[in-house]
C-alpha cells in the first residue's frame, strides 16, 4: 500500500485576495444522508465579546478522489460589512473558526476542529490570518546543508520550557551554537487542546500551537537556528492523537460503528486519554505523508523524531511505521532530482546517502528498526538505564554502560534497495521523560507542603555528574543533551501521573551563573570542542576495556576511540577517590591531555609499555595521541 501527498493547496483554510476557501475531507458523511456541514467564524477581536456571535457559513458536499465526501466553501471577508455594530469583521488579522456537523438521527455537533487547520486558536479552535503574509528566507538560507549524521550534537527542548516561546527561543540559538550543538530536536509543536502540556497528544498536525507563537515565529527560528549552524527536527505524533482530534471527534460522537482514520493498530499504549490512528486506512496514510512532506517544504525543518514507533510499528514490510520512513526518504530524493528549492539541503552529492533524519523512538527495540527500515538514528534507553543503576551505586553495571556506550550490536550502515543509509543511535543520560540524573545522586525538598513535583536532586553533588557527562560526549553515536543539563538542571519527575506533563518546569537559567553551572557548563563547552576538532571521535571506532580487576572494581570505565593512527583514550572515575589504574598504550609518543592540558600531558610513552595513570574522583582524564 503507497502513500500519496493530498492536495494541501485546497485541505483547510486557504486565504486568495480577502476570501477564505475551506475544504476538508469528511469520509461517509454525506449530503445525501441527510448530513450538513457549516463553519463558524470570528475575528479575534470579537470573539470574547457577548453581543459579537461567530458568523456561520454552509460548505457545499462533492465527491471528490482518493477519499470521497468533501466539504468545501468560500467565504469573502476582507472588506465586507459586519453582521453587527462595533465588529472588526472584515479587518486583516487573526480569524478563530470551527466545523459544526448537522445530522438528522444525532442533531448539531459542534466544536468540531479543522484536520488540515494551518493555526490554531486556544483549545478547540482553528483560525487563519487575513492578510498573512508568507515568511521571506534570508539570503543564506539557499545555502544551508543538514549536518552528516556523524557530526550530530542534539540539543532537545520543549519551547514553553526552553524560552517560553518562539521569539524568545530563537535569540538562543547563538547560545547553543556557542555551546557547541549543531541540531535542535524540538517537542511536538502542533496543537494540543490543554495550555500547558508537553504535546504527545494532538489534535492538529500542519501548524504551530498558538501558545508558541505563529508560522512565521517558526520559520524564522529556523531560519536563524540554520544561520548558526544548528539543523532542526521536530517531534511527531503519528501513532495516536488527542480525544479531541476531528477525525476521531467527529466520528465517535455521529455514532459511526467503524472510522476512516481512527482504530487499533499495533500497539494501542495511549487508549486511556488518546486514540490510535489506524494505518490500514489510505487516508491516514496518505494524511501523516502529507504532514512530513508540509513541515519539509513549508519549514524547512531537517528531519523528524518519530514518537512512539510501536503504536504504529507493523514490522519492516508493513503499512506502517517503515512505510512512512521510506516513502519520506524516496519523497527527498525525488525533490533532491528535481531541484526543488532548498531541498538541496539533504544532497551529500552524487551517490552519497541523502541526509535527511529520521529517528524512530523505539525503545522496544531500536536495533531492530536500524537494520530493517529507513530509519536512519533510534532513541535507545540502554546507555540511560546503564548509566542510571551505575550513578545509584551498582558498580555492576559499569561494564554494561561501557559497552552501551559503544552502541555495541548496533550498524554503522545498511544498504537497502540500493540505498545506502548511515545509521546510529542517540546517546543520553537525560530527556524530557526522566528526572534530571542529579537526582541519582540525591533528593531535597524545598517545599513546605512536601509535594513530591517539587523534588529537586541535590546540586550540592553537581561534581558527580562529570564522569557522566565526559563519556557521554565522547562516546560511539549522537550526544544528546536535554535543555540545562550543561548547567545541571535537577528538577524530579514522576513516572506516572498528570504532573509529568501538566506542570511547567521553565529552564531556571541562574543556574548557569552559579559554581555548579560555571563548572558544568565549560566541561560540556570543552569536551564538544573535543569531540568537533577530532574526526575519530566522531566517526572512528570504539574499544571498551572490559577488565574488571584493573578498572571497573575501583569505579573506573575506559575506552578508546580510534581510527589508523589517530587515538584517543577516555578515563572516567564515578569513585570518591582518586584511583590509579595501568595502562598500555597501543603508541608511543606525547600523549596530549584534552580537558586541562599541562603538567597533565603524557610525553616520552613507550608503546604497550604499562603507563601508571590517575583518574581524579568523579571525574575523568582525555588523553590523544599527539605523534612523537
Amino acid at each position: 500500500m503507497t502513500m500519496s501527498l493530498l492536495p494541501i493547496h485546497s485541505l483547510g483554510a486557504i486565504e486568495t485576495s480577502g476570501s477564505v476557501t475551506f475544504g476538508l475531507w469528511l469520509p461517509w458523511v454525506s449530503a445525501a444522508d441527510g448530513n450538513k456541514v457549516s463553519i463558524k467564524i470570528i475575528h479575534d477581536g470579537d470573539q470574547f465579546l457577548k453581543d459579537i456571535p461567530p458568523r456561520e457559513f454552509p460548505l457545499f458536499h462533492s465527491v471528490k478522489a482518493p477519499h470521497g465526501d468533501y466539504w468545501s466553501a468560500t467565504v469573502p471577508i476582507a472588506g465586507t460589512p459586519p453582521a453587527v455594530a462595533k465588529s472588526v469583521w472584515g479587518s486583516p488579522g487573526r480569524y478563530v473558526y470551527r466545523y459544526k456537523i448537522t445530522n438528522p438521527e444525532i442533531g448539531e455537533l459542534d466544536w468540531i476542529i479543522d484536520p488540515f487547520a494551518r493555526e490554531y486558536g486556544v483549545g478547540k479552535l482553528s483560525a487563519f490570518t487575513l492578510g498573512y503574509q508568507p515568511y521571506v528566507w534570508s539570503a543564506t538560507e539557499a545555502n544551508w546543508k543538514t549536518p552528516p549524521l556523524t557530526d550530530l550534537v542534539v540539543y532537545e527542548i520543549n519551547i514553553a520550557e526552553f524560552g517560553g516561546d518562539l521569539q524568545r527561543a530563537r535569540d538562543l540559538m547563538a547560545y547553543l551554537r556557542d555551546l557547541g550543538v549543531n541540531c535542535i530536536e524540538v517537542m511536538p509543536l502542533s496543537n494540543v487542546a490543554a495550555s500547558v502540556d508537553w504535546g504527545y497528544l494532538p489534535v492538529g498536525y500542519f501548524g504551530i500551537d498558538e501558545r508558541f507563537g505563529n508560522r512565521s515565529d517558526f520559520q524564522q527560528m529556523v531560519d536563524i537556528a540554520h544561520q548558526n549552524g544548528i539543523a532542526v527536527i521536530i517531534d511527531v505524533v503519528y501513532g495516536h492523537s488527542g480525544v479531541d482530534f476531528p477525525y476521531h471527534d467527529a466520528y465517535m460522537r455521529l455514532q459511526y460503528r467503524d472510522n476512516p482514520f481512527m482504530g487499533p493498530f499495533a500497539k494501542d499504549y495511549f487508549n486511556n486519554y488518546g486514540k490510535s490512528t489506524d494505518f490500514q486506512r489510505q487516508l491516514t496514510r496518505d494524511f501523516f505523508f502529507s504532514a512530513n512532506h508540509h513541515w519539509l517544504e513549508v519549514y524547512h525543518v531537517d528531519g523528524f523524531r518519530y514518537d512512539c514507533v510501536p503504536n504504529f510499528w507493523d514490522g519492516p514490510l508493513g503499512v506502517g511505521y517503515a512505510s512512512l520512513a521510506y516513502e519520506t526518504h524516496k519523497l527527498t530524493q525525488k525533490k533532491i532530482a528535481q531541484g526543488a528549492p532548498f531541498w538541496h539541503r539533504f544532497d551529500d552529492g552524487q551517490g552519497n546517502p541523502i541526509r535527511l533524519i529520521q529517528c524512530a523512538e523505539q525503545l522496544e527495540d531500536p536495533e531492530q528498526v536500524l537494520y530493517t527500515t529507513y530509519s536512519n538514528v533510534t532513541w535507545q534507553n540502554q546507555t540511560f538505564d546503564a548509566a542510571r543503576s551505575v550513578a545509584k551505586g551498582n558498580r555492576d553495571r559499569l561494564s554494561d554502560l561501557g559497552l552501551r556506550l559503544g552502541l555495541f550490536g548496533y550498524p554503522d550502515e545498511v544498504t537497502t534497495n540500493g540505498d545506502v543509509i548511515p545509521k546510529t543511535a542517540l546517546q543520553y543520560i537525560e530527556n524530557h521523560d526522566h528526572e534530571r540524573f542529579l537526582c541519582n545522586f540525591g533528593l531535597r525538598n524545598f517545599d513546605e507542603a512536601n509535594n513530591p513535583l517539587f523534588l529537586e536532586g541535590d546540586r550540592s553533588r553537581w561534581y558527580m555528574l562529570q564522569p557522566y557527562l565526559i563519556a557521554l560526549l565522547l562516546s560511539k553515536g549522537v550526544p544528546m543533551l536535554w535543555q540545562g543539563q550543561e548547567f545541571g538542571e535537577n528538577y524530579f519527575l514522576p513516572d506516572i501521573g498528570a504532573g509529568r506533563v501538566g506542570v511547567l518546569r521553565p529552564i531556571r537559567w541562574d543556574f548557569f551563573y552559579d559554581e555548579a553551572g560555571r563548572a558544568l557548563t565549560r566541561l560540556t563547552r570543552r569536551l564538544l570542542i573535543v569531540r568537533r576538532d577530532r574526526p575519530h571521535i566522531r566517526r572512528g571506532k570504539y574499544w571498551f576495556f572490559n577488565d574488571w580487576e584493573r578498572y571497573q572494581r575501583h569505579g573506573v570505565l575506559a575506552f578508546a576511540r580510534y581510527e589508523d593512527s589517530n587515538y584517543t583514550l577516555v578515563a572516567i572515575n564515578t569513585d570518591g577517590s582518586d584511583q590509579t589504574v595501568p595502562f598500555w598504550f597501543p603508541f608511543g609518543g606525547s600523549y596530549a591531555e584534552e580537558l586541562h592540558g599541562g603538567n597533565l600531558d603524557l610525553k616520552g610513552i613507550v608503546p604497550l609499555q604499562q603507563t601508571a595513570l590517575t583518574i581524579p574522583s568523579h571525574y575523568g582524564r582525555v588523553w590523544t595521541a599527539a605523534g612523537p
